[in-house]
């Protein structure tokens, strides 16, 4: 058969045609009746609000960790100049205290001036009664005025009759030698008899013994002689006396031996005291110290010459200027401290004596310093100190080498730049951790 040539159709091949009847447009099924029509944007979006719901979860999920992040504010690396300082407490002093005290017996009479006063030197603090001592004296007086008498017995009456009594028995004397030549030539001419010659001898000898003691007396009555010298002692011990006696009765006036401050008082009116009891107790005037305790740690810091500023606790806004004048060469074992006294050179008039005082110590200046807060540096008395540096929008760790240390800041040697920020060790951040900057 031709390839062309199709085989002839048989009834059986044609396909038969139906007839159908022509189709109605399809009705969406009502509703029952009372039921809501469902919106037709929900009907658009109801395979598309799941897509949504994931994609902003996803989204959130990846922007959790910024979101949730702290917020921290950084701090500057800065440059600066730093001074370091000792800061301790202490106590106001002055270099001593005088104990006023009595130096006789007596009972107070009156203290006219009271705790706590300014008295000047040589100002009344407490007088006793002085009835005791004025008796002392006049009775003191009595005696000088007997004993002046008696001096001046001596050089009106005494030396002058002496002075007499030699001049009359030298007369004598002379007289009692002629009368004894006499007898002698008489006796040598046998004119003369040997009892007359025996009584111008004893005449002789009489009137040289009367001119000896004549000039002993006189001798004696003389200044430098014993009974003048005599005068004279008693006339010094009643001078003495009289001395002593008016001391006992300045001694009943205690006054005050410099110009200070009363600071304490132990007696009243009435009381009987005794020598060397303690009345009150003076806090001079003059240098104003400050005694403080310095950590032992800190001893290789400090120095003669360095200056403090000091502000007592009772005015803390009123401060004044202070210089490091001595420092214990020895360290208290106890309290792991020495002792230092610092120099107030104009202390302020509310100073008082004991006033418990802060002291700042500057021990040592850096300029043009890279500077950081203390309250920025961790671990800042360990071994390796290090801090947070912000770096975009994560906490990095950098260890430091730091350097002087003042009141609120610290020296960085090493480990930072002016231009880096760093957060404070109070905030809730770990190295590596995000923060978000205000």
């Amino acid at each position: 058969m031709p390839p062309d040539t199709a085989p002839p159709r048989t009834p059986l091949d044609v396909p038969a045609t139906i007839a159908t009847p022509p189709q109605l447009p399809v009705q969406p099924p009502r509703a029952p009746r009372g039921a809501a029509r469902r919106p037709s944007w929900l009907r658009r979006w109801r395979w598309r609000l799941p897509a949504l719901v994931l994609a902003l979860v996803a989204a959130g999920y990846a922007a959790a960790p910024r979101l949730l992040s702290p917020v921290v504010e950084p701090i500057p690396v800065a440059r600066g100049n730093l001074v370091a300082s000792v800061v301790a407490t202490g106590r106001v002093e002055t270099p001593h205290r005088v104990t006023i005290a009595s130096q006789v017996t007596g009972t107070i009479a009156a203290i006219p001036v009271a705790e706590g006063q300014e008295v000047a030197e040589g100002q009344l603090l407490v007088a006793l009664r002085e009835t005791e001592a004025q008796a002392a004296i006049a009775q003191a007086e009595a005696a000088l005025a007997q004993a002046e008498a008696r001096l001046n017995q001596i050089e009106t009456v005494s030396l002058p009759v002496a002075r007499e009594t030699l001049t009359q028995n030298e007369a004598n004397l002379a007289n009692a030698q002629r009368a004894y030549e006499r007898a002698t030539q008489l006796r040598l001419s046998n004119a003369g008899t040997e009892a007359q010659l025996d009584e111008a001898r004893r005449g002789l000898l009489v009137a040289q013994a009367l001119v000896r003691s004549a000039r002993v007396q006189l001798a004696g009555w003389s200044p430098g002689g014993g009974e003048r010298v005599l005068a004279e002692t008693q006339v010094a011990e009643a001078t003495a006396a009289v001395s002593v006696a008016r001391a006992r009765l300045d001694y009943t006036q205690v006054r005050a031996p410099v110009a200070g401050t009363l600071i304490a008082r132990s007696v009243e009116p009435g009381w009987v005291v005794q020598p060397g009891q303690a009345l009150m107790v003076l806090s001079p005037r003059g240098r104003t110290q400050i005694v403080v305790q310095i950590d032992e740690k800190n001893l290789a810091l400090i120095a003669p010459g360095q200056t403090a500023l000091v502000s007592a606790d009772a005015f803390p806004q009123r401060n004044f200027p202070a210089t490091l004048a001595y420092i214990n060469p020895a360290v208290d074992a106890q309290r792991a401290s020495v002792e230092v006294k610092l120099d107030v050179p104009d202390p302020p008039d509310y100073l008082r004596q004991d006033m418990t005082v802060s002291v700042d110590l500057a021990v040592a200046t850096r300029a043009d310093a890279v500077v950081v807060p203390l309250a920025a540096v961790r671990d800042l008395g360990g071994r390796e100190p290090y801090v947070l540096v912000l770096e975009g929008a994560r906490a990095v760790r950098r260890p430091v080498v730091l350097g002087l240390r003042g009141p609120t800041m610290v020296e960085v040697r090493e480990g930072l730049s002016p231009v880096e920020r760093v957060l404070p060790a109070s905030a809730a951040v770990t190295p590596g951790g995000r923060v978000r900057a205000p």
